[in-house]
């Protein structure tokens, strides 16, 4: 089966070392950009739905704004309490200068 996936941005709108949210089918999805590679994952933390796009990429994680769990932005794994549960993570192509999401992992 052929994975559907949509534009979400070009690899400008992402700078190095940042994220960015999205909108993608009424959910709310994090960009984040470490070291030119994109990542994607909800942008709710499931400790408190605190705005995980608004946290701080520490490596290949993402650090909630509000209480400080991280996630694994490759699997969306809690990696640190108070955070248990896992958030999404989606599958992400660079298509030249454009960045596709597809479905979540």
């Amino acid at each position: 089966m052929t994975e559907l996936f949509q534009k979400i941005a070009d690899g400008k709108d992402v700078p190095e070392g940042q994220s960015k949210v999205f909108e993608i089918s009424g959910e709310k999805v994090a960009l984040c950009n470490v070291a030119g590679k994109y990542y994607a994952v909800a942008d709710l933390c499931s400790h408190d739905d605190g705005p995980l796009g608004e946290g701080e990429l520490v490596g290949d994680q993402i650090e909630c704004p509000r209480h400080g769990a991280r996630f694994d932005l490759n699997t969306g794994a809690a990696m640190c309490l108070p955070a248990v549960m896992p958030i999404p993570a989606y599958n992400v192509e660079v298509r030249g200068q454009e960045i596709w999401i597809g479905a979540r992992k």
